[in-house]
């Protein structure tokens, strides 16, 4: 009735994982990291998109709730770049002025008219200041632009997030997923804010000058345009060159990053096998082509100013010359001199710009691609009619001849059916890879059935929105998960809204208060980012709180105390006995000694039920639960 789409095709190509349950802790966060990148795995300059033009459209379209802003922008940017351009040939004419005054003088027809200079001074400066002031009023509105669109963007993947599926998050390596979250959305609002109005500047300025260029000498400004394609083409092979060196430079300071990451989570390992000396080398191997790809990189990219200047005062030499014949000829005025090679020196600016412009579009466009395929993932899903609303359930599930494999080739569940009573305590033991976890994200909604159905209170679950599904669901993990903030803010999480009171008696529900009223701050204690501050243990007992608070109907509970030692295992114990009293729960569990006194166990193996019964009649089977439980006590003695 409802799934989730086929995952776009590519990520179809990537390796599938080994293990038939993909895990959904946090066990391998380091090699994901490492995997995606990291921080580093920003976009070289030069890099490529697979699609520049979808890229750009799709860009454009996201950007056109702004149309009218952007349209401003560029009226605004021709405005400044206009009277920029006008400025050297009416500040020519006051050299020109000057100079035929002083020409007066010595022929003793007149002198200098300073008034005319002045007016011409005064034109010039209003020129320049309201041409700096549409610049300024163009910054600020094109910033305000970029900072909305970012802000938007952030936002709609922030939302779009919580709206994925989980077998998205479990086939894209972590790393990945926060380098386009990230460095990509970055990298599109660093090129939007300042691509845009560059190459409006460049484009307007190159074509004003030559126009005004044109009003001064034509010949004079053939001459000059010859610098034009030498310039394209000295850019062009610089840059051809140095792309490959850019792009092996982030390679490398992304392997660096992951290899450093990975080195300071497991330093305790590194150093407990000696393998410092193997990850230094590993690490030398790496900085060693870092140092290369980027030595040659920034060489060439800093060829990039002299060569361009050498070519540029070539251009000078030539126009020099011309404008000295045609000076002499009196066919051009000395202020015209000045201004046409001052326009000429400027004219070499927007090329560089423009060609450095291309270069971060594309990078530009790549990133945009990254986010916007992010963007288009596909989602969950519900059904048509979907009801957001399962009113008071008593806890009922049955599972009937339910089928499902990550893999439509590979079933991980064959042929499981059950049928739990409200209340009942429900533990599923079994070999790893016996589709244990597997049935609880089913019974989440996590992944969709292939076959069969599961029921809660007689009702199909996928007649429900997931959201209200889930809201009648506590979970507690083996892998725990706790956020950066207080210690009542992470218990806190469980229930929206609950008061202290309800805090601390979850906690003592859960075994948890007396520890952490002997922490420092008590519940006011700040957690670090991987709660790395308070034990293993203690991490556990705080998830659990985190259940308890949540007072729901229905309980998951996937090797909740398997990080905890033997004594605080029977104090969780006592705590547990009291949560799951009147709640459907299910508990997996390795530790067979924790599920002695469930209702019913149900023993898999490749998918199926094998056995099924209370702990006492599966002994006395004497079958596959009776071997797993005989096999952990001869492990203990």
């Amino acid at each position: 009735m409802s799934e989730t789409k086929k995952p776009k095709t590519e990520y179809e190509a990537q390796p599938e994982k080994e293990a038939e349950e993909p895990q959904t802790g946090q066990g391998d966060g380091t090699r994901q990291r490492r995997r995606g990148g990291g921080p580093s795995s920003i976009l070289a300059p030069g890099e490529k998109p697979k699609n520049f033009r979808k890229a750009v459209a799709d860009t454009l379209k996201y950007m056109g709730g702004y149309k009218f802003a952007v349209a401003v922008v560029v009226a605004v940017a021709a405005l400044a770049t206009i009277f920029e351009t006008v400025g050297p040939k009416v500040m020519g004419r006051a050299t020109t002025l000057l100079a035929e005054g002083v020409m007066n003088k010595i022929h003793g027809t007149g002198g200098i008219d300073f008034e005319a200079v002045g007016r011409v001074l005064l034109l010039t400066m209003a020129l320049y200041f309201i041409g700096a002031f549409a610049q300024y009023i163009q910054a600020l509105i094109m910033t305000n632009i970029t900072q909305n669109i970012v802000y938007r963007m952030r936002r709609d993947i922030s939302e779009k997030i919580n709206r994925m599926p989980i077998s998205y998050f479990e086939r894209v390596q972590t790393g990945e997923i926060l380098s386009r979250i990230t460095n990509d959305v970055d990298t599109l609002g660093q090129s939007l804010s300042s691509s845009i109005s560059n190459f409006i500047w460049a484009i307007i300025s190159m074509v004003g000058i030559i126009v005004v260029m044109l009003t001064i000498n034509v010949t004079m400004t053939l001459i000059a345009l010859l610098v034009i394609p030498f310039s394209a083409l000295v850019m062009g092979m610089l840059i051809k060159v140095s792309q490959k060196h850019f792009a092996a430079q982030q390679k490398y300071l992304g392997i660096i990053d992951g290899q450093v990451e990975e080195t300071f989570s497991g330093h305790l390992v590194v150093k407990a096998f000696n393998r410092e000396a193997a990850v230094t080398k590993e690490f030398d191997s790496a900085n060693e082509k870092l140092y290369e790809s980027a030595w040659k990189s920034q060489f060439l990219s800093g060829l990039m100013r002299p060569l361009m200047r050498i070519v540029s005062n070539l251009g000078y030499a030539a126009v020099a010359v011309a404008g000295g014949v045609f000076c002499v000829r009196g066919a051009i005025g000395v202020g015209d001199i000045q201004a046409f090679v001052q326009y000429v020196k400027n004219i070499g600016q927007p090329i560089q710009d423009i060609a450095q412009i291309m270069n971060q579009v594309q990078s530009m466009a790549a990133a945009a691609e990254r986010v916007f395929e992010f963007l288009n993932e596909d989602e969950e899903t519900d059904a048509p009619g979907a009801e957001d609303e399962m009113g008071e359930i008593k806890g009922a599930v049955e599972f009937r001849h339910v089928r499902f494999g990550y893999r439509k080739d590979q079933p991980v569940i064959k042929d499981f059916s059950a049928k739990v009573e409200p209340g009942q305590k429900i533990a599923i033991v079994g070999p790893t890879g016996a589709g244990k976890t597997t049935m609880v994200k089913l019974l989440m909604r996590f992944y969709d059935v292939d076959g069969g159905s599961i029921l809660i209170d007689g009702r199909d679950i996928r007649q429900f929105t997931r959201k209200e599904l889930r809201d009648n669901f506590a979970m507690v993990l083996q892998d725990t998960w706790l956020f950066s903030g207080t210690i009542k803010e992470n218990i806190a999480y469980g229930r929206e809204g609950a008061t202290n009171e309800e805090i601390i008696s979850a906690a003592k529900t859960a075994k948890a208060h007396h520890f952490i009223k002997a922490l420092p701050g008590g519940y006011k204690m700040v957690l670090n980012e991987d709660a790395t501050n308070i034990s293993e243990g203690q991490r556990q007992l705080l998830t659990i709180a985190r259940a308890v608070l949540a007072d729901k109907r229905l309980l998951i509970l996937d090797e909740a105390t398997s990080s905890v030692d033997t004594r605080t295992e029977e104090e969780i114990q006592k705590a547990m006995d009291a949560l799951t009293e009147d709640r459907t729960s299910f508990i997996i569990a390795h530790r067979l000694s924790t599920i002695r006194n469930a209702d019913l166990i149900l023993v898999m193996e490749h998918g199926d039920i094998v056995e099924q019964g209370t702990h006492e009649e599966l002994l006395a089977k004497g079958g596959a639960y009776a071997e797993l439980y005989n096999s952990q006590f001869e492990e203990v003695g």
